[in-house]
Protein backbone atom coordinates (compact mmCIF):
# COMPACT_ATOMS: atom_id res chain seq x y z
CA UNK A 1 0.00 0.00 0.00
CA UNK A 2 1.35 3.43 -0.98
CA UNK A 3 1.94 5.92 1.79
CA UNK A 4 0.83 9.54 1.38
CA UNK A 5 3.57 11.95 0.46
CA UNK A 6 4.83 13.98 3.41
CA UNK A 7 5.81 17.48 2.36
CA UNK A 8 5.85 19.33 5.67
CA UNK A 9 3.24 21.75 4.34
CA UNK A 10 -0.14 22.33 5.88
CA UNK A 11 -3.17 21.02 4.05
CA UNK A 12 -4.78 23.43 1.62
CA UNK A 13 -8.02 21.46 1.64
CA UNK A 14 -11.47 23.07 1.62
CA UNK A 15 -11.57 23.57 5.41
CA UNK A 16 -8.20 25.36 5.37
CA UNK A 17 -9.53 27.81 2.77
CA UNK A 18 -12.76 28.45 4.68
CA UNK A 19 -10.95 29.13 7.95
CA UNK A 20 -8.16 31.19 6.40
CA UNK A 21 -7.65 34.75 7.64
CA UNK A 22 -6.32 35.73 4.21
CA UNK A 23 -6.66 34.33 0.72
CA UNK A 24 -4.24 34.27 -2.18
CA UNK A 25 -5.61 35.74 -5.40
CA UNK A 26 -6.14 32.21 -6.72
CA UNK A 27 -7.98 31.11 -3.59
CA UNK A 28 -10.14 34.24 -3.63
CA UNK A 29 -11.02 33.69 -7.29
CA UNK A 30 -11.85 30.02 -6.76
CA UNK A 31 -13.96 30.83 -3.71
CA UNK A 32 -15.92 33.51 -5.61
CA UNK A 33 -16.02 31.56 -8.88
CA UNK A 34 -14.28 34.17 -11.01
CA UNK A 35 -11.19 33.89 -13.18
CA UNK A 36 -7.88 35.45 -12.23
CA UNK A 37 -8.03 37.38 -15.52
CA UNK A 38 -11.32 38.95 -14.45
CA UNK A 39 -9.86 39.68 -11.01
CA UNK A 40 -6.97 41.69 -12.45
CA UNK A 41 -9.21 43.42 -15.03
CA UNK A 42 -11.62 44.58 -12.29
CA UNK A 43 -8.75 45.41 -9.92
CA UNK A 44 -7.46 47.91 -12.48
CA UNK A 45 -10.94 49.49 -12.41
CA UNK A 46 -10.93 49.63 -8.60
CA UNK A 47 -13.65 47.00 -8.29
CA UNK A 48 -11.77 44.32 -6.35
CA UNK A 49 -11.02 44.11 -2.63
CA UNK A 50 -7.97 45.67 -1.04
CA UNK A 51 -4.87 43.48 -1.16
CA UNK A 52 -1.68 43.39 0.88
CA UNK A 53 1.75 41.89 0.31
CA UNK A 54 3.64 39.43 2.46
CA UNK A 55 6.98 39.12 0.77
CA UNK A 56 6.13 38.48 -2.84
CA UNK A 57 2.67 37.04 -2.09
CA UNK A 58 -0.46 39.11 -2.73
CA UNK A 59 -3.16 38.37 -0.18
CA UNK A 60 -6.74 39.45 0.48
CA UNK A 61 -7.98 39.53 4.07
CA UNK A 62 -11.20 37.78 5.04
CA UNK A 63 -12.61 41.17 6.09
CA UNK A 64 -11.73 42.80 2.75
CA UNK A 65 -13.39 39.91 0.90
CA UNK A 66 -16.56 40.29 2.99
CA UNK A 67 -16.60 44.07 2.44
CA UNK A 68 -16.16 43.51 -1.31
CA UNK A 69 -19.13 41.10 -1.40
CA UNK A 70 -21.31 43.62 0.46
CA UNK A 71 -20.26 46.41 -1.93
CA UNK A 72 -20.99 44.28 -5.01
CA UNK A 73 -24.40 43.31 -3.60
CA UNK A 74 -25.23 46.96 -2.85
CA UNK A 75 -24.14 48.04 -6.34
CA UNK A 76 -26.33 45.37 -7.89
CA UNK A 77 -29.34 46.39 -5.80
CA UNK A 78 -28.80 50.04 -6.75
CA UNK A 79 -28.53 49.16 -10.44
CA UNK A 80 -31.64 46.97 -10.29
CA UNK A 81 -33.74 49.61 -8.54
CA UNK A 82 -32.66 52.26 -11.08
CA UNK A 83 -33.78 50.07 -13.99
Amino acid sequence: MARPEVTGRKSNGPKAQIDADAYSVGEFCARHRISTQLFYKLKAQGLMPATFNVGTRVLISREAAAAWRRAREAATQTANSAA
